[in-house]
């Protein structure tokens, strides 16, 4: 194998598969990179047990001033080449590899000789058997997952709640997570696809591919057994899905609630930082809301018995409803707050000990997060 390239657009597309390997990984061919050269451009691949990206460097492209003089594969091991490559001197690089599997880099002056590995060796990308496909824009899909996987669970215990739930049928598409703690969903329409789906995509997964998504790029999505293949622009992102039934989260959801309160979320993220300052400090982690609806007022209350206490009134949007007290992990709603933006929401509870839900106050059912208070006595 043998070609030359532009240093700049390889660097690119070597960071791009790089996101998918890891140097913990039991089989070793894995902790490389897989270089692929033929007529049309060069294939990278990066795999570990989950994730598998492939990206493609076009020939046809004169930005990426690619000529392969002479096709072939090879595995070289991801950290030393990555660091090589940035390295190099010169605009452009040179790749050779010989018959014994060794691998030449040069650029400029500098000469870098490393050993390899066959890729016949490297396993196979999962096949995925359909044409059956559904396209999103790149913009909203990361607006869902930024929306839900923060409430994905990091506990092994339960693997089928380390996974976004996603449901697409009737003209809607609906994204659910949830550590039983706490739960986000979110409910798009969407009349992409006349299929149904039913399927859940682990929450790294989901994170990974969400930091390579551009915006306003589309996003075509294809479902097998147990894999789903994203593809955009010239590179493909394959991840394995949960096996298992997510279970029926539409009962956590209170349908009736006894207090309301309605604020700017940024007004209130931001005093919930501020209580949980303390609160943080102390081995529990709770801070206390207490509201009154006859004074039109809420308060935060942090404490933390070795450093001191916080307390805060804020005055609400409006509030109506009965008088309460409530605990709460702040971390959690500080979590919920962030995934609104600048919006107005409105907080809903039904008593002390039960899960309160937060809205926007716009069209309210397409984003619900819900948190589980927690006793304090």
């Amino acid at each position: 194998m043998k070609f030359s390239i532009k240093r700049s657009a390889f660097i690119q597309s070597l960071n791009t598969v790089s996101r998918a390997i890891s140097s913990k990984t039991t089989i070793p061919i894995l902790t490389g990179i897989k270089i692929t050269a033929d007529a049309e451009g060069l294939i990278l691949t990066g795999s570990n047990a989950d994730i598998s990206i492939e990206t493609q460097i076009k020939t046809d492209n004169p930005d990426n001033e690619l000529e392969i003089t002479e096709p072939g594969s090879i595995v070289l091991t991801a950290g030393f080449f990555v660091n090589i490559v940035k390295k190099l001197p010169d605009t452009t690089m040179q790749l050779t590899v010989g018959n014994d599997l060794q691998a030449t880099i040069t650029s400029g002056q500098s000469e870098f000789t490393i050993k390899g590995l066959s890729a016949s060796n490297y396993p196979h990308l999962p096949e995925i058997d359909t044409d059956d496909s559904v396209t999103f824009s790149g913009d909203i899909f990361k607006e869902i997952i930024s929306q839900t996987v923060i409430a994905v669970s990091t506990q092994e215990s339960r693997p089928i709640l380390t996974g976004v739930h996603f449901v697409l049928k009737d003209g809607q598409l609906l994204a659910v997570a949830t550590d039983s703690h706490r739960l986000s969903q979110r409910v798009i329409n969407f009349s992409g696809s006349d299929r149904e789906y039913n399927f859940i995509i682990p929450g790294k997964s989901l994170s990974e591919l969400s930091r390579m998504i551009e915006d306003h790029q589309e996003l075509q999505m294809r479902i097998a057994e147990n894999q789903v293949l994203f593809i955009f622009g010239d590179t493909y992102f394959y991840s394995r899905l949960l096996e298992g039934n997510y279970p029926d989260t539409s009962r956590l959801i209170p349908e009736e609630s006894n207090t309301r309160i309605q604020l700017e979320a940024p007004v209130l993220l931001a005093s919930i930082e501020r209580a949980s300052l303390l609160s943080h400090a102390s081995r529990n982690n709770v801070v206390k809301l207490t509201i009154d609806p006859n004074n039109a007022m809420i308060k935060l209350t942090g404490d933390s018995p070795d450093v001191g206490t916080v307390e805060e009134e804020l005055e609400p949007e409006s509030v109506d409803g009965d008088a309460l007290e409530i605990s709460f992990n702040p971390d959690y709603v500080k979590d919920a707050l962030r995934s609104f933006g600048k919006t107005m929401i409105q907080i809903s509870f039904s008593s002390a000990l039960r899960p309160f839900t937060l809205k926007p106050t716009e069209d309210g059912d397409s984003f619900i997060q819900l948190v589980t208070p927690v006793r304090t006595f």
